[in-house]
């Protein structure tokens, strides 16, 4: 969620022209299964139903709602997942985790674990950028600190948090995994891996708390236009949402295989 200077508008429009005509060809209205996640969103990356994240048969077991989102994906889809996508399979729990929760919370929203995890390639590499790892506790090691905001190449931002968040208390920087700017992680902060606190360097917290970004507004990411207000959002500029897109993209098809 690094700030970027605006590109011209004509760019997304003709990305989002792009998003409507695959939507009009390709999509016959396949219906989501909540119970295994919706395989959705951007709609040219929509995977079929077998391709979604299964949730991990718990029989009588807690509320989902109260389970670590890591917990919630099947271990065989991630097993499948992992191999045919390449990405690392902690990281990836925590993307198909984040969408089952919110198949759950906001089921109008059908947002699409490939959407996470092509938020995640572009932001951080999946958590690897700058050689940092995700440990198998979810922590990025060493944390994921971004460039300055210093008005260079980027949109100035003065400090918001006096430092607590990014460590800068001149200018604000995105921090962690999926690159949330203080302020933002401010609001839509969230407990993923339920131990009582917020943490944007765990890939868990910052999956769902992204992914309760992208769905907020009451939008449903299998629509063209919702799915990129939703990328628009989290980052401007069209070459960023080309590059969500393709990545989206990739991810559906390879892990549909």
């Amino acid at each position: 969620m690094r700030e970027r200077l605006p590109v011209l508008c004509a760019g997304l429009a003709g990305l989002l022209g792009v998003v409507l005509l695959v939507v009009a060809v390709v999509l016959p209205g396949t219906e989501s299964d909540p119970v295994r996640g919706a395989a959705s969103a951007p709609p040219e990356a929509r995977a079929s139903t077998s391709s979604a994240p299964q949730a991990a048969s718990r029989g009588a077991q807690p509320d989902p709602a109260q389970v670590p989102v890591a917990q919630l994906p099947d271990g065989a889809w991630i097993e499948s997942t992992t191999a045919s996508t390449g990405v690392e399979a902690r990281v990836l729990r925590a993307y198909a985790g984040a969408a089952l929760r919110l198949e759950r919370e906001q089921p109008g929203c059908r947002l699409g674990w490939n959407t996470l995890a092509a938020i995640g390639a572009v932001e951080s590499e999946h958590g690897t950028i700058d050689g940092s790892v995700v440990t198998d506790d979810g922590v990025a090691d060493p944390p994921i600190i971004g460039v300055a905001l210093d008005g260079g190449d980027v949109h100035a931002l003065r400090d918001t948090d006096d430092g607590e968040v990014d460590g800068d208390d001149r200018w604000d920087r995105a921090v962690g995994p999926m690159q949330f700017l203080p302020s933002t992680w401010e609001r839509w902060g969230a407990d993923g891996d339920g131990d009582g606190r917020a943490d944007p360097q765990h890939v868990d917290d910052a999956a769902l708390a992204a992914a309760r970004y992208l769905c907020h507004g009451e939008r449903d990411l299998t629509r063209g236009p919702d799915w990129v207000a939703a990328i628009s959002s989290y980052n401007e500029g069209s070459e960023y949402h080309a590059r969500v897109l393709e990545q989206a993209r990739s991810l559906a098809s390879l892990a549909a295989r």
